[in-house]
């Protein structure tokens, strides 16, 4: 290896400080990703999430791409790559949990939950 030391090797000679730093950083990208950042994310393909959604693999291509899609489709993504999908609304003083987007054919009571 000509000048080539792992990253972990690197790491461990950073300051607490700046590995600290360096994790709130790491955290706060994941916070914020695109479709195909969040499946590269999870170790999943392309095909892999096609084959979980019977779909083709183009089909995921073009819903990465999109900038808007449906409540439904976008559930169908995040629970195909194990997740769920949560919408809050934030405002100042409250955050809220919006519920009307439960999956078609789940019941639900008069108060809407």
């Amino acid at each position: 290896m000509t000048g080539r030391r792992p990253f972990k090797e690197l790491r461990a000679h950073l300051s607490a400080e700046r590995q600290a730093r360096n994790a709130e950083a790491a955290q706060t990208m994941l916070r914020d990703m695109a479709l195909h950042e969040l499946r590269q994310a999870r170790e999943k393909s392309q095909e892999d999430l096609a084959a979980a959604l019977h779909v083709g693999q183009p089909a995921v291509a073009k819903m990465e791409r999109r900038t808007d899609m449906y409540v439904s489709n976008l559930r169908r993504y995040v629970e195909a790559l194990g997740g769920t999908l949560e919408i809050t609304a934030r405002f100042p003083d409250v955050n809220v949990a919006i519920t009307n987007f439960s999956e078609l054919g789940e019941p639900r009571d008069p108060s809407g939950r």
